[in-house]
């Protein structure tokens, strides 16, 4: 077998692992396990593949679905696999980031901020949402640059063109993704989940990191506590948490979940980054408590 290829397969076995120790979906297990054993079958050494073929190439592969592609191309690019990391709760976004050219500490750690993103694949979820211009310091060709490398690594990503007839693209509600929420610091506090022992800001290198893996609405789900610096430097490790979601397709999109400290919804969860939207939440949810409430004309207020 290849070095690299049994280097590659090596972690995608060591998911399939950390995916059933947690007590994850038996198929996500399986799908990990049957996409390690394609690559040490592989003759052809992967970078060379994704060399001539970038992640479309990778896909075509059997059992490698695009987001255990970007797995790979994780490892290919940077010599680890983000998903990976999520999993041993030692996800670390600052450094994670500075990979990409022109993006220096201090600039990585305000995307972090702004954006509220840990992994790359949430990154680019939000660029391709337009939400790199809400970053301070982020000019036209640091835009370029940026984009241009998440072309390069994962490829290009074109924008959709709007049309009456054009399905919005299928996310889980803002309602389910609460729902998994309460329900993760509820059997997080009740002791009821697996915990796992995470390398970073953990000196005494105890097991502490109450992991939740659930499956609901045609989503997998994956939540854990923040186990970030900022998260640790307010204090407030057991009140962020951090939901993936997977389609079936093991694509990946990200939510920080945080008690407001300010503002009308004050002392509510809510979605970082989705604040607007969460309020509009809370207000429909009121309104069918009390019917005489004006929706239209308070969401119409919300910014």
């Amino acid at each position: 077998m290849l070095s690299f290829n049994h280097e590659v397969a090596k972690n995608l076995r060591k998911i399939s692992f950390l995916l059933k120790e947690q007590h994850a979906n038996p198929f996500r297990c399986q799908a990990y396990l049957k996409a390690a054993i394609t690559i040490e079958a592989l003759p052809q050494d992967l970078r060379q593949l994704f060399k001539n073929s970038g992640v479309k190439g990778l896909t075509q592969l059997p059992n490698i679905g695009l987001g255990i592609a970007r797995s790979i191309n994780d490892y290919i690019t940077m010599g680890h696999m983000t998903r990976l990391d999520n999993l041993r709760g030692n996800t670390n976004p600052i450094d994670l980031f500075q990979v990409i050219p022109t993006l220096g500490r201090e600039m990585a750690q305000r995307i972090h901020d702004t954006l509220h993103v840990d992994t790359l694949e949430a990154f680019e979820n939000a660029i391709f949402e337009g939400q790199l211009d809400n970053v301070k310091g982020i000019g036209v060709k640091r835009k370029k640059a940026i984009k241009a490398w998440f072309a390069q690594c994962f490829g290009a990503r074109q924008l959709p063109i709007p049309t009456h007839h054009q399905p919005i693209e299928a996310k889980p509600s803002i309602e389910l993704i609460f729902n998994i929420d309460a329900q993760y610091r509820k059997k997080a506090k009740a002791g009821e989940l697996p915990v796992i022992t995470p390398k970073r800001f953990n000196p005494e290198n105890k097991p502490w990191l109450p992991v939740m893996h659930l499956n609901k609405e045609n989503w997998h789900f994956t939540a854990m506590y923040s186990n970030t610096q900022r998260a640790h430097k307010l204090n407030l490790t057991l009140d962020w948490v951090l939901i993936f979601c997977y389609d079936e397709h093991h694509q990946e999109s990200q939510y920080t979940l945080v008690t407001e400290t300010h503002g009308p919804l004050k002392g509510k969860r809510v979605i970082r980054g989705q604040e607007a939207a969460c309020e509009i939440f809370y207000t429909t949810k009121n309104a069918i408590k009390n019917p005489n409430t004006d929706i239209e004309k308070i969401a119409a207020t919300v910014k």
